[in-house]
């Protein structure tokens, strides 16, 4: 039975919602732990067979602890059969929802000089009522400049449910 460990790096919680949408998926081919960026950091990752770490963008970056781990762990990702994903607002666009279109991602392999097997992209979301007043504020602007939503009064998820499930199959054949 193959052992997977999911690390999720999310600042309001849509790339947690991901990561257990996908653990829920796997328990039916393996044994699934989910953790947190800061808990992995004390977990013995060697023991599982496949990583799948997922990280969410907040004003164009990957938070800097996502690459502090990546750097601390580069051995055993390279070791193991590994997948990343990256959640953000820019992948609601067609044009930029997949891995080898998006900015992010591309960003990302370049940062941190890691290579998974499998990598994708999803759309994020953006709870408007949940966010800070600044936040709320510059990403309104953001999407404004971007002809995204701008109505503060709602939540706008982009996360395609399907596009999760299809990325869960294909990394678990």
């Amino acid at each position: 039975m193959k052992k997977y460990l999911i690390i999720y790096s999310t600042v309001d919680g849509q790339t947690k919602k991901i990561s257990e949408r996908i653990s829920n998926r796997l328990k039916k081919k393996g044994s699934v732990t989910i953790l947190s960026l800061e808990k992995a950091n004390k977990e013995d990752i060697d023991k599982f067979d496949f990583i799948l770490i997922g990280a969410s963008i907040r004003y164009g970056k990957h938070r800097d602890n996502l690459f502090k781990f990546i750097k601390d762990n580069k051995t055993t990702l390279e070791s193991k059969m590994t997948a990343f994903f990256s959640v953000n607002v820019v992948a609601r666009k067609p044009e930029k929802s997949e891995a080898d279109t998006n900015p992010y991602i591309k960003k990302f392999i370049f940062l941190s000089d890691w290579k998974p097997n499998y990598l994708t992209v999803f759309a994020g979301k953006i709870d408007y009522p949940k966010l800070r007043t600044l936040d709320k504020i510059m990403i309104r602007i953001i999407m404004w400049l971007t002809k995204g939503p701008t109505d503060i009064s709602i939540s706008h998820e982009f996360t395609d449910w399907e596009k999760v499930d299809k990325f869960t199959e294909k990394i678990s054949s």
